[in-house]
């Protein structure tokens, strides 16, 4: 049998492609994967337990037992819901460091896989399209400048009231792009046959509008 089509959305921190992503998967009625949750709960766990961003057996081990639950968007680990508390600064960033540990992602690999179901998924992260899902019917990388997924970022976390300096995020940023891109397990690059979509002068509606519709265009061909 045909496996469900899977829409595939990666991209570096803060570029938009969980709410592209999202809206994208309401519009089409899919499933939504955020990966990049996956390692957030493996960071949170590992913080409650004391275990270090550099121990790769241990967190290999957290990623293979993690009891977690995703409930519309809500995020509940250990039957607690920890949906808020995975987009703060200090979770992302240990999840940047834990991600290039090779143990880790092939620990979560079919985990994330098991998200392609009938009708089809959505799935956003940052090897979506290179290893996770590569025969993806779409593939789309999204990114921006540094500068604007920092402000992005700083209004989110402002608006939530958390204490932050744009100069900060903006170094964060730049951190996490290197460390991503350099990493010997799934480093973050855009797949050969993806699309890019740079959204530094779009806004949200427009970038969904541009995914949606070349989505919409490989569904109708994937099934005639």
């Amino acid at each position: 049998m045909t496996p469900p089509p899977v829409i595939a959305i990666d991209g570096p921190a803060a570029s938009g492609k969980g709410t592209v992503a999202q809206g994208v998967a309401a519009a089409l009625r899919l499933h939504y994967l955020d990966s990049g949750s996956l390692y957030r709960l493996v960071a949170l766990k590992a913080s409650r337990e004391g275990i270090a961003a550099n121990d790769e057996a241990r967190l290999a081990a957290v990623a293979r037992s993690l009891e977690v639950a995703f409930d519309k968007r809500r995020i509940r680990l250990e039957g607690l819901d920890v949906t808020e508390e995975l987009r703060g600064e200090p979770v992302s960033g240990a999840a940047s460091r834990i991600a290039v540990l090779p143990s880790v992602r092939l620990a979560l690999l079919s985990r994330q896989r098991s998200f392609r179901r009938p009708p089809g998924l959505v799935a956003d992260g940052r090897d979506m399209g290179t290893v996770v899902f590569p025969d993806a019917v779409l593939k789309i990388y999204l990114t921006a400048s540094a500068e604007v997924r920092a402000e992005r970022r700083y209004k989110q976390l402002i608006e939530k009231g958390n204490s932050v300096t744009l100069e900060g995020l903006l170094l964060d940023i730049r951190e996490r792009d290197a460390r991503d891109s350099s990493r010997a397990a799934a480093p973050l690059k855009a797949a050969a046959d993806a699309l890019i979509l740079d959204t530094t002068d779009m806004s949200i509606d427009e970038s969904i509008a541009f995914v949606l519709e070349r989505a919409k265009a490989v569904l109708k061909a994937s099934r005639a």
